[in-house]
């Protein structure tokens, strides 16, 4: 990695996104009903900041993609990442316990308690 990636750079590329979240936020709870204000804001706000928290995170990757050079989900450099079994779990559908996975799932009958 070339550099570090810094909030003002990150503050930079978000541009006027902030700005506007924070106008979105303030009206929303100015338009609040006195007594109502959580009934009345709360879905609001956590929509608008959660629909910021994406765009901040997309941002975020932009980023640090332009920093990397290419970006592998995998985590390294020019590698294909390839799909096996979970480490737990041998190829044969066991567990490493030796207990069938089928075997998991049935069910068995219930011993009824004496009142």
């Amino acid at each position: 990695m070339e550099g570090k990636m810094t909030g003002k750079a990150l503050k930079g590329a978000l541009g006027t996104e902030l700005e506007a979240l924070l106008e979105e936020v303030a009206q929303t709870m100015n338009q609040a009903r006195p007594g109502k204000i959580i009934a009345d804001s709360e879905e609001g706000v956590r929509d608008a900041t959660g629909e910021f928290r994406r765009r901040l995170y997309e941002k975020a990757l932009e980023l640090r993609q332009k920093q990397d050079g290419a970006f592998s989900p995998s985590g390294g450099v020019g590698e294909v990442a390839q799909q096996g079994p979970a480490p737990h779990q041998l190829p044969d559908g066991q567990r490493a316990s030796g207990v069938p996975q089928d075997d998991l799932l049935e069910s068995r009958p219930r011993k009824r308690r004496s009142r």
